[in-house]
């Protein structure tokens, strides 16, 4: 009863606000705007039709009150940087096709906010393309952060202007705090090199330990290239060099995490921490094809080296840094390395609204998604072990009667000779946002992700903002994962410059297991706060209760909050077949 009243009640709150909010929207307003700037009406069937001209209209960043302090420090986009990701053009017949593509390709800019494109009428029976776009703000102090009752996991702060001098380039200077090291570093990124279609970007940062303030190592990475783009850009190529040099130790809560070893002499307890060397470079090509149904065909060929070691101010013995290194630590290894990888999916796009950012647009492609990959360690001075590694992931989704479901599979293993398979895995997840009910929408997850015979002795560590909400921080850890996310979400309620706020009750049910599932259940409720001119994921609340079996977190343990919803949370082989 008291479940229900609180959904009638948080149902009820947010109905007025969001009727407004379908009829008036940010993105409703904008197209309203930009007509009337240019004095033209929509064209309600314009599909066929010539082109006659395309207009550009960009709006300052907060139409509705307009503070000109942020109007002064911000530079608007230029209108080339806008006009370049069009792809409809004077001459051509209206493809509606092309003018989602279009809005797809300026959403991806980070610096846009908002992106319509609407035809209206001209002379002639002819039509103008009307894109009207919104930016948002690019002097910014970016974070990401878990904070977790009391104890602040991690923050991420990056003073960075993404849009310099109106542009499009990125600028930025980062620094990291984790429980045990201060990083600060560097990045610029230009996605249109020359005004080509070619990008570039590097970053690098430097590894400080927050104790003794010591050098512990530096990370960075270089992309070159030219990635695809658009659905029928034929080639893209990618060079990727990076490095990862640091020391490492995993927590548990605020504590770095003692394992239990024994041996003859006693038993001890051995920390979770050691050093990691990490080199890579690779050279990708891709080549898509098709109408219908688009196919990208991938070729790649590049050289790694892996190297874990214990620390050395663990002060192991010799039998417990191999222990360490056997059950706990990733395999080192070095390889060259060729790949080829194979993906198919339906060319269906779909926009939503009201799943996980609110009012603002979400882009889905439905139908089917199909990759499949092959990696070779071949024989050579640098490759520690030949091996082959196989992978596949699948999904389907749909969009039906404000329904949207989606399944996806993925597997994969690797191939040694002489050998047993190795790092075998199998992963799935179901997610559906159902239709509207009591004004918001029921959200369900349910995740499962096994593995055998691990190389790299891969551990989940679940609860706090990691699935499991409400239980301690890193409270349950094992191999395997199985999670259940139950979420309704109310719609938003609209405030002052473009702000959105929802609420939300959960019930999580899951498990980090070696052999045996034991589940841990989970409730609360939480509140998502969503500012869509400074970022376009949610800023997350949760507060919840451990319900069974293990004792319940005290206090400000049950709050945890970070950026993004709790499905954002999922491993990275549903959405790859190799892994990196």
């Amino acid at each position: 009863m008291l479940a229900h009243s609180l959904l009638v009640l948080l149902a009820l709150s947010a109905e007025p606000a969001a009727d407004a909010a379908a009829s008036e929207g940010p993105e409703e307003r904008l197209v309203a705007w930009g007509l009337a700037r240019r004095d033209l009406e929509v064209e309600p069937a314009p599909e066929g039709r010539r082109i006659d001209q395309v207009f550009i209209e960009r709006e300052v960043i907060f139409p509705e009150a307009n503070p000109k302090l942020f109007d002064v420090l911000h530079v608007k986009t230029r209108d080339t940087v806008v006009r370049r990701e069009v792809l409809l053009a004077p001459g051509e017949r209206f493809d509606a096709a092309r003018a989602l593509e279009t809005e797809r390709n300026l959403r991806r800019l980070f610096i846009v906010a908002v992106a319509k494109v609407v035809a209206a009428k001209a002379p002639g029976g002819r039509v103008h393309v009307l894109v009207v776009t919104q930016d948002r703000w690019s002097l910014r102090l970016n974070n990401a952060f878990t904070l977790i009752g009391g104890l602040l996991q991690s923050l991420q702060l990056t003073l960075v202007e993404v849009n310099f001098n109106g542009y499009g380039q990125s600028l930025s200077v980062d620094t990291q705090l984790r429980l045990d090291t201060f990083a600060l570093g560097q990045a610029f990124t230009e996605r249109r090199l020359f005004g080509s279609r070619f990008s570039v970007s590097e970053a690098a940062n430097v590894v400080f330990n927050r104790q003794t303030g010591v050098v512990e190592g530096s990370a960075g990475r270089v992309l070159l290239g030219r990635p695809l783009i658009t659905l029928d850009q034929p080639w893209g190529v990618m060079l990727d060099a990076q490095w990862n040099v640091r020391k490492r130790r995993v927590f548990r809560g605020a504590s770095v995490w003692q394992l239990p070893y024994a041996d003859a002499a006693g038993s001890a307890a051995v920390p979770f921490q050691f050093d990691q060397r990490q080199l890579s470079v690779d050279l990708e090509v891709t080549r898509r094809f098709g109408d219908g149904v688009k196919v990208e065909l991938t070729a790649a060929a590049g050289a790694s080296q892996r190297q874990y070691v214990p620390l050395a101010e663990s002060r192991l013995t010799d039998a417990q840094a191999a222990w360490l290194t056997a059950n706990y630590l990733p395999r080192s290894e070095s390889a060259t390395l060729v790949e080829g990888q194979a993906t198919a999916f339906s060319n269906d796009f779909r926009v939503v609204k009201n799943l996980d950012t609110f009012e603002l647009s979400e882009d889905q492609q439905l139908g089917f998604r199909v990759s499949a990959g092959a990696r070779w360690a071949f024989p050579s001075p640098l490759t520690t072990q030949p091996f082959v590694e196989l992978g596949v992931t699948a999904r389907y989704r749909f969009y039906r009667w404000d329904d949207l479901f989606s399944l996806t599979v993925a597997t994969g293993a690797r191939l040694r000779p002489g050998l047993p398979a190795a790092n075998e895995r199998l992963a799935a997840e179901l997610l559906n946002y159902a239709p509207a009910f009591h004004g918001g929408r029921v959200v369900t997850r349910l995740l499962v992700d096994l593995r055998w015979n691990d190389l790299d002795n891969r551990q989940v560590l679940l609860g706090g903002s990691q699935g499991l909400r409400g239980a301690f921080p890193e409270q349950f850890t094992g191999r395997n994962l199985a999670l259940l996310n139950v979420e309704y979400r109310t719609r938003p309620i609209a405030f002052a410059l473009g702000t959105w706020l929802g609420f939300v009750l959960f019930t999580d049910v899951g498990s980090a297991f070696d052999r045996v599932l034991a589940p841990q259940a989970t409730a609360g409720f939480g509140v998502r706060l969503l500012l869509p001119y400074f970022n376009f994921d949610v800023l997350r609340f949760d507060f919840g209760l451990h319900l069974m079996p293990q004792a319940p977190a005290p206090g400000l343990d049950r709050l945890n909050a970070t950026w993004g919803q709790v499905n954002d949370v999922r491993p990275d082989i549903l959405d790859r077949a190799l892994p990196p």
